[in-house]
């Protein structure tokens, strides 16, 4: 399981925008769209075989491949949860991963979905989804650690139930930057802003993991809302992988010299891709809207002054 310093942040944090702005989009204002969306989960229904790309680690039978491979649920009752990591080892790519949360009660359960190093100077690059009471929104957090340092948090609530259908939840990582996307919004970046003594992940190849755990200790209001094992078992599903991504093997990358000889192709555009002016847009609309908590605004947190990447505009 992923490293949090979650519990560092107050609830009250968590409360800085009204819920008026939170509200999840009701798909019946769009009736035109339906069916291009229906018609492109079609298409994207094919992909990759999770008995394939990976192991179910533990859970004692709560994780389960399903579908010939095209689907993976991971499930969590009062004795335990569950969790899968991949076979394969990346160092950079563009990870995707389509994921629907446990609906209905979800509060104090998390979703963990990340890739991670290992040893005491980790790399890290976090999506935490932590359940709520039914009717409330999740709270989508994300943290960046490199070198073993995190407390870089950022939380947002998502413009839509994302325990109703399955959605795109995305890591982009390459030697200039970071981003985390939903759906193809992006809602954070993260640079590389070593000139300036902030260490960032570049060295250590990382595995994707993903668990659905019991945190009702600080997950939902800072513990007050404890997991209701009535609701038992809770489900979250998975499909849809995809790795545009730099195999790690046996000390050596499947990217020649860490550089994708045909990096400005459009197969591995990812490796310099950045943010162009339309997406740059959208990250500013979802910050603007949809971000509840950015350790880079809160002062009291860090009394000795803002780390060095906040000052950067």
């Amino acid at each position: 399981m992923p490293s949090s310093t979650f519990l560092s942040i107050s609830y009250s944090l968590l409360c800085e925008k009204s819920k008026d702005k939170m509200g999840y989009s009701s798909s019946s204002k769009f009736p035109l769209l339906m069916p291009l969306m229906v018609a492109c989960l079609i298409m994207a229904a094919s992909g990759s075989n999770f008995h394939n790309d990976f192991d179910i680690t533990w859970g004692d039978g709560r994780g389960k491949i399903a579908n010939n491979g095209e689907v993976l649920t991971l499930s969590l009752d009062k004795q335990s949860g569950s969790g899968f990591q991949s076979r394969n080892e990346y160092l950079f790519g563009k990870i995707d991963m389509q994921l629907k949360l446990v609906p209905g009660n979800s509060a104090g359960t998390v979703t963990a979905y990340y890739l991670s190093s290992k040893g005491s100077t980790w790399d890290e690059i976090d999506f935490e989804f932590l359940g709520n009471l039914s009717g409330d929104p999740y709270i989508l957090h994300t943290n960046v650690f490199s070198q073993g340092k995190g407390n870089r948090e950022q939380q947002f609530y998502l413009w839509f139930d994302p325990t109703t259908d399955f959605h795109t939840y995305s890591i982009l990582w390459n030697p200039q930057r970071i981003i985390f996307s939903v759906d193809d919004t992006p809602i954070r970046e993260f640079k590389n802003m070593e000139s300036i003594g902030v260490p960032f992940p570049k060295n250590q190849p990382m595995r994707i993991y993903s668990s659905l755990w019991n945190a009702d200790d600080w997950a939902t209001r800072g513990g007050l809302v404890k997991t209701d094992w009535t609701q038992a078992p809770f489900t979250a599903s998975y499909r849809n992988f995809n790795a545009d991504a730099c195999v790690w093997s046996n000390g050596a990358s499947s990217c020649k010299s860490n550089a994708p000889s045909s990096s400005t192709s459009t197969n591995n555009a990812w490796f310099s891709q950045e943010m162009d002016s339309a997406k740059q847009q959208r990250l500013q609309w979802v910050q603007q809207n949809y971000m509840i908590y950015n350790y880079c605004t809160d002062a009291k947190r860090f009394p000795q002054g803002l780390p060095p990447e906040c000052k950067m505009s």
